[in-house]
C-alpha cells in the first residue's frame, strides 16, 4: 500500500502532519520530495514559509 503523507523534519526526526496508520516499529520506505517555495519569493511581498505552504496547498485544492 503506498500514500503520501507531508511531515515536518525537526531535531533530526521526521514527523508526520496526519496520522501515517502505522504499527509502532513498522519498517516503511522513504521517498523524500523536498517543497521548493522559491519560485514565490518576493511575488506576494514578505510572506513565511508556513504562509506561502498554506496558499500553495489551497491552490492545489482549486479545480
Amino acid at each position: 500500500m503506498s500514500r503520501v503523507v507531508e511531515a515536518v523534519y525537526e531535531k533530526d526526526v521526521l514527523r508526520p502532519l496526519e496520522d501515517p496508520g502505522l504499527e509502532e516499529g513498522e519498517r516503511v520506505r522513504l521517498v523524500i520530495v523536498r517543497r521548493d517555495l522559491s519560485r514565490y519569493r518576493g511575488v506576494l511581498g514578505r510572506a513565511s514559509y508556513r504562509e506561502l505552504k498554506r496558499l500553495e496547498d489551497e491552490a492545489q485544492l482549486q479545480p
